[in-house]
């Protein structure tokens, strides 16, 4: 695997909200189809127990939905307009609708956000430069979101490489995105996922270990480096 970038958690945004954290897994995997055992486990183990929460629990109850949501109030954003990914697959299984089938990383990725709460972003390294910083939008800063048109960011937390933003809890770019390679399909990619975290480290050190199980176990992750930014020690 090739040097890992720096990941950092810029200070402007850390003041407004001290809890922020991030929860990075650097590995490798190749990107298949839809893997049927996560979908297996989803559908007997996942959903159920979700459904049946999501039938009497306010989605502002739901785990870790509240930080995010003040969070954004604190950055200067409405959280009634702009949700998390998290809260966004939330509103679908309650509303009764399938889940996209992606690929086994993207799947992967959104099974640890419906299991802990926290918005999460797997992002293709090749397709990054230089180091990465989490910050605040800056004014007339957007891009084109993941089967979505422009994405205003100003005043989002987002990340930014030397080229500009690509991920952001709400929705990523297409820059950084998951995706096969037809003419190399059993090629391993490396991977960076991050966990977005507004509730502190604790939370986000317990989803990162069980990040690390899930894409072992459903996406044929290799090579698994994680670590908290800010550091716990």
């Amino acid at each position: 695997m090739p040097a890992e970038p720096f990941v950092n958690i810029d200070a402007e945004l850390r003041d407004l909200w001290p809890q922020t954290t991030l929860g990075c897994v650097f590995w490798s995997a190749p990107v298949r189809e839809a893997c049927p055992e996560l979908w297996a486990f989803f559908a007997a183990s996942t959903q159920p127990c979700l459904q049946k929460r999501l039938e009497t629990t306010p989605l502002a109850e739901m785990p870790e939905i509240g930080p995010s949501r003040k969070a954004f109030k604190a950055f200067g954003r409405d959280p009634g307009r702009v949700r998390v990914s998290s809260e966004a697959l939330y509103r679908r299984l309650r509303q009764g609708n399938d889940l996209y089938h992606i690929n086994a990383v993207v799947d992967a990725n959104n099974l640890v956000s419906l299991e802990t709460g926290f918005s999460l972003g797997s992002y293709d390294l090749r397709r990054l430069n230089g180091n990465i910083v989490l910050r605040l939008g800056r004014k007339g800063e957007s891009y084109a979101g993941i089967g979505k048109g422009a994405l205003d960011l100003e005043r989002m937390p987002l990340l930014a490489d030397d080229e500009g933003p690509f991920g952001c809890p709400c929705s990523d770019s297409r820059r950084g995105m998951i995706a096969g390679d037809a003419a190399a399909p059993d090629a391993p990619m490396n991977i960076l996922t991050v966990i977005y975290g507004f509730s502190g480290p604790q939370p986000v050190a317990a989803a990162l270990a069980l990040a690390q199980q899930r894409f072992s176990a459903f996406a044929g992750a290799a090579d698994l480096r994680a670590r908290i930014v800010p550091s716990m020690a």
